[in-house]
């Protein structure tokens, strides 16, 4: 998966530079070799794939339905990438496909559990959605703006966790989401404008958020 390497903002918030190092990314020789390793039934090779990956989809699982949900979600996202590893075609890259594995699971899950209020993430997960100084005031304004994320429809939080956290470019989120890149761009718009009348509502301006990057 191409990674973004820029130091973009919303609404006036550093969000993190995409994916870490040696998590999604991987050369497609390097995948291919895991994808047959695990056809071939190599010893370790699903456990590869697992630790490979785990860390990415439980951080976008927590991100889509709660810390409270996640472990369940993350473990029947692995569920549905062993299930379909033979049959995987490598179309696209192992890592947008896993993701796309993950959503799914993930948007299953909150659509059984549809009158279920959205659970912030737990402080101190591996990921976060701006880059904060450590000071109490960044504390809370990060703490804010979880809950603002974690109160959006989930197609919204979706979008904006795939994009701006995640730093996934909109032909990967598109892919992830079976949809087109125009229709991610469009709903990224509407989640950020989504998000800043949340915040709004917390008294969260966008050049109070200025001051504090």
């Amino acid at each position: 998966m191409s990674v973004k390497r820029t130091n973009s903002t919303m609404m006036g918030v550093s969000v993190i530079e995409g994916l870490a190092a040696g998590s999604l990314e991987g050369a497609r020789s390097d995948e291919a070799a895991l994808v047959d390793a695990v056809r071939r039934g190599a010893p370790g090779s699903r456990e590869a794939v697992y630790h490979r990956y785990k860390r990415r989809v439980f951080a976008l699982a927590m991100r889509i339905v709660g810390a409270v949900d996640a472990e369940e979600v993350a473990q029947e996202a692995f569920i549905r990438v062993f299930r379909g590893l033979p049959k995987f075609r490598g179309d696209a890259a192992l890592g947008t496909w896993i993701y796309r594995l993950a959503v799914n699971a993930a948007l299953s899950h909150r659509s059984r559990r549809a009158n279920a209020p959205a659970v912030p993430a737990e402080e101190g997960g591996p990921e976060r959605l701006v880059a904060v100084a450590p000071e109490a005031r960044d504390l809370a304004l990060r703490k804010q703006l979880e809950r603002a994320l974690a109160a959006l429809p989930v197609g919204y939080r979706t979008v904006i966790v795939l994009h701006d956290v995640e730093g996934l470019e909109h032909e990967e989120v598109a892919a992830i989401l079976g949809c087109h890149v125009g229709t991610s761009k469009s709903q990224l718009h509407k989640a950020r404008a989504k998000l800043r009348e949340a915040l709004a509502q917390q008294g969260i301006t966008a050049s109070e958020l200025l001051e504090r990057e």
